[in-house]
């Protein structure tokens, strides 16, 4: 018995000599208020804990060698100590942290959000990173300096950016990008993100090539107390109120957070664009032990706005940047007849389990709502849009009889005397007795009623302090209904629901009168269903770290008409053949770490992916045909990262090149060419695109107090290949020679290698300067440069099609090869000049933190192009060689106009 006494009290002392533990309390520095929840962990290992309702941690430890202790709370600067684990405790005692003035700054900047960028077509949208509260210098000026200026990051669209929520992936299965409406106005919440950038590893998801962002609604993770603001503005909207509460987790382990958010304008910017948008969260969280969570999240957020168009020089000559041919007034009140709509409530729920060797999340999510988007329906009757090419002063001088200048003017003095829309004319028109109730004029909306069940697990399982191995698959299922609706019959009784064109019933089993409410000219249904799965293994050794990641998926797409199409008779009534696409991705990274200041990394990545389910039907609002030869996209992409982290100087160089091959594009328009003119649908196949360039981040600290930052980019982004082109007729019958019986020609290849994607500012550069003062004020300016910036091409007049006289079919005598390319140039939009300013100031009375934040954007208030397309309904080279001879085409390109000078204010108090 003495015996093992003795040695029970040797391997206990053995024990005691061996283990090491750290302890401390962690407490706000300015208001010595404890901070829960803040996570603490050593540096390079998988050992970490959470400081507890006091504020109090304490991990303990086996190792040897000297740690960094890190200390991480949301909102406060990092804090790390330098620790010599030798047996016994080390009690690093109160650890006070200091306010982080920059989070003061990113919750007023991110308030540019998609909303500000979006365009109404979809044709320029936003990088996904829009919204990111990162540190990296060149993607906050690409977020809050170039985002101005529809800048996408590396040129890549949004949906090459995943989004995810409490894991769950939020990007849509139609077009693959996220809907940021889903949670907008929801600052307070969704700032509290994870952020991988490019082709970084991640625990969460294999990701996009874009990088990954992962907003965590977890009310333990978010600031504790309550935050009231109040902004002013003249961008898309001119007032906010938002309201935040977050209990904190008590004794019990439950937290909850609420947040609402109400944004109002009844004219932003741009002439005649509502805005009015409400936004409600709530969260719940019950920590049922140290190692397990439960967590419920409910967003709803809802967004009306009014939308703007893109107009042509001639248009912005007469009217200027702000004109909106959208709108007019009715019984004294604007009136916007393209309006869109938002509202997909989500719920989720989540489980964690969290120990020192395993961290498995499971959630499942549930989303429902509806999109939609209105419009004016005009029917055998002259077209309302004040625009239209007939009432502007262009249509006269470029007649092909001859220029008449009488008209003309005309035309610019109706023009400038009436340039909204005439709605108690669109009344008057739809009460013609002869009409006996019909109209001729509807305000119809277009509607996507979704909903979509979304499944969950995830795992990181720690094989040691060195090797990580990452797993999880999801599953996601959609049904997704599109119709038409009559909004309004102005003033009618009816609408009769046929094709104008073709004078052919757009259902045939229903009743061809429709009135106000009812569904009408198509109704369909689209099931897809998703999974993916993907393994991934991340190593860290002491200057080496690297990973390795495959994925795997698995996608169907299938339509589903609910209405028997005239026009296609066989092909349009139930459903319709599914698709079916096995897909597979693959990256690998490696990163060095010359000195703890210089870390150099490289990322490779190459795969397939399906086709998004926009681009798989060629016009599934009539029929169930696909496009032709459809195949999964394939992919090849990489970047390399040199990053510094200097006493005073820190920043990243990266390289990167991107290929995407096989994509496909479909797109829809009114178009005169060489076989006929009609409402097409264009499908173009065996599309390459390549993106590839530098970006660079650099920011100096010249003092404590002041500090410089450097951003740019310089990338190219082309077509890498000539693409089929295939178009799709809405009518057939007339040019039966040259079009088969489903309404289809293959024009041929397009000729645009080489020629620059629409993708925003390819060339843009940024230089900031910033005060802060240690009495919590603070300055900033930015000026900004940013080039290289082209308009979308019409792609069909790219093809041996545009050279086709439909007179005879032959080719133009002057369409030679020199004379089709001048007059095909792409042309790029003029440089754009920006000068940014914002300032802050932040308070402590009585405990109560107080802070006002103003920004002005594009202080000079300079007058710029964002983006814009080329019009397709001169699609031969006849016509439009006649529409350019004047400076004012009728049919020129139409562009988009960044805002002017804009201010936004905001007053808050957290408590």
């Amino acid at each position: 018995m003495v015996f093992r006494i003795i040695l029970f009290l040797s391997c206990w002392g053995c024990f005691s000599q061996n283990t090491t533990i750290i302890k401390g309390t962690v407490v706000d520095k300015r208001t010595d208020r404890p901070i829960p929840n803040s996570k603490v962990f050593l540096k390079a290992t998988a050992i970490f804990t959470d400081t507890n309702l006091d504020g109090g941690f304490t991990i303990t430890t086996d190792l040897r060698d000297s740690v960094i202790v890190i200390i991480k709370a949301k909102d406060y600067v990092v804090r790390r100590f330098p620790v010599v684990p030798q047996g016994g405790l080390i009690n690093l005692g109160v650890i006070g942290l200091t306010p982080d003035i920059a989070m003061e700054q990113v919750d007023n900047l991110i308030t540019l959000t998609a909303d500000d960028l979006e365009t109404d077509e979809g044709i320029i949208t936003p990088s996904s990173g829009v919204l990111q509260a990162t540190r990296d210098v060149f993607l906050s000026k690409a977020a809050f300096d170039f985002g101005q200026a529809f800048f996408r990051v590396r040129g890549y669209d949004s949906k090459e950016g995943q989004v995810l929520l409490n894991g769950m992936v939020m990007n849509k299965l139609i077009d693959g990008r996220p809907q940021w409406n889903n949670w907008g106005g929801l600052n307070d919440i969704v700032r509290n993100q994870v952020y991988s950038n490019g082709l970084e590893a991640t625990p969460y998801t294999f990701g996009g090539i874009m990088g990954n962002t992962n907003i965590d609604t977890r009310p333990s993770g978010h600031r504790r107390g309550t935050r009231l603001s109040a902004s002013f503005a003249n961008r898309t909207y001119s007032g906010r109120l938002m309201a935040t509460y977050n209990s904190g987790r008590n004794a019990k382990g439950t937290a909850f957070a609420i947040s609402a958010s109400r944004r109002w304008a009844q004219e932003g910017f741009i002439d005649g664009t509502l805005y009015n948008a409400y936004s409600l969260f709530g969260a719940w969280e019950l920590q049922i032990n140290p190692k397990n969570t439960l967590l419920l999240t409910t967003i709803l957020a809802k967004n009306r706005r009014g939308r703007s168009a893109a107009i042509t020089n001639e248009v912005f000559e007469l009217q200027g940047n702000t004109y909106n041919p959208y709108w007019g007034m009715q019984e004294g009140k604007l009136r916007n007849s393209r309006v869109r709509s938002i509202f997909e409530p989500i719920a989720t729920i989540n489980h964690f389990f969290e120990s020192n060797t395993l961290q498995w999340t499971s959630a499942a999510a549930y989303q429902t709502g509806r999109r939609s988007k209105s419009r004016l329906g005009y029917y055998n009757a002259s077209n309302p849009d004040p625009t239209y090419y007939r009432y502007l002063p262009s249509f006269y001088i470029n007649s092909p009889l001859g220029a008449d200048f009488t008209n003309a003017v005309l035309a610019q003095d109706g023009f400038l005397a009436n340039p909204q829309i005439d709605w108690p004319s669109l009344y008057q028109a739809n009460q013609n007795p002869t009409l006996l109730g019909e109209a001729v004029y509807v305000l119809e909306d277009d509607i996507t009623e979704e909903k979509q069940w979304s499944f969950l697990s995830r795992a990181t399982l720690h094989l040691g302090a060195n090797v990580h191995f990452d797993f999880g698959i999801d599953h996601r299922a959609l049904r997704s209904r599109n119709y038409a609706e009559i909004l309004d019959l102005l003033g009618a009784k009816f609408h009769e629901d046929r094709d104008p064109f073709s004078d052919t019933l757009n259902d045939t089993q229903g009743s061809s009168q429709k009135a106000k409410g009812d569904p009408f000219k198509y109704n369909y249904q689209i099931n897809a269903t998703s999974w993916n799965g993907f393994g991934q293994v991340r190593y860290n050794l002491k200057k080496w770290n690297g990973f390795l990641a495959i994925q795997g998926s698995r996608n169907t797409f299938q339509r589903k008409g609910l209405y028997q199409n005239e026009r296609y008779l066989n092909n349009s009534l139930g459903p319709g053949e599914a698709l079916r696409f096995s897909t597979y991705s693959f990256k690998s990274g490696l990163s060095y770490q010359w000195t703890g200041r210089h870390n150099f990394q490289l990322s490779f990545s190459t795969g397939q992916r399906p086709p998004t389910l926009q681009n798989s039907f060629v016009n599934p609002r009539e029929n169930h045909s696909t496009v032709p030869d459809l195949q999964s996209e394939t992919y090849y992409t990489a970047d390399f990262n040199y990053i510094f982290r200097l006493p005073d100087l820190k920043g990243r160089l990266t390289g990167f090149y991107t290929r995407f091959q096989n994509t496909t594009d479909v797109n829809f328009f009114f178009v005169d060419t060489g076989i006929g003119s009609d409402f097409v649908q264009e499908v173009l196949t065996e599309l390459d695109l390549l993106h590839k360039g530098i970006e660079i981040g650099i920011e100096y600290q010249v003092s404590p107090q002041v500090t410089l930052s450097l951003a740019a980019n310089y990338g190219s982004y082309q077509y890498a290949s000539n693409p089929n082109v295939n178009i799709n007729f809405d009518t057939v019958g007339t040019e039966e020679t040259l079009i088969n019986t489903t309404g289809n020609a293959f024009l041929g290849s397009a000729n645009i290698k080489d020629l620059y994607l629409a993708q925003g500012p390819q060339t843009a550069l940024s230089f900031g300067i910033s005060y802060r003062d240690p009495k919590y004020w603070w300055v900033g300016a930015t000026s900004n440069y940013l080039a290289k910036q082209y308009t979308s091409i019409a792609t069909i007049n790219r093809t041996e099609s545009f050279r086709i006289d439909p007179s005879n079919g032959l080719p133009f005598p002057e369409a030679t090869a020199e004379n089709v390319a001048e007059l095909l140039r792409q042309q790029p939009l003029s440089p754009i000049y920006l000068l940014n300013l914002v300032g802050g100031k932040s308070w402590l009375i009585n405990r109560k933190y107080l802070s006002v934040f103003l920004s002005i954007n594009n202080a000079f208030d300079n007058v710029f192009k964002t983006g814009g397309y080329e019009q397709s309904r001169n699609g031969n080279f006849g016509q439009l060689r006649q529409d350019n001879l004047s400076n004012n085409p009728s049919f020129g390109s139409k562009y988009w106009y960044g805002f002017g000078r804009t201010f936004f204010l905001n007053f808050a108090i957290s408590f």
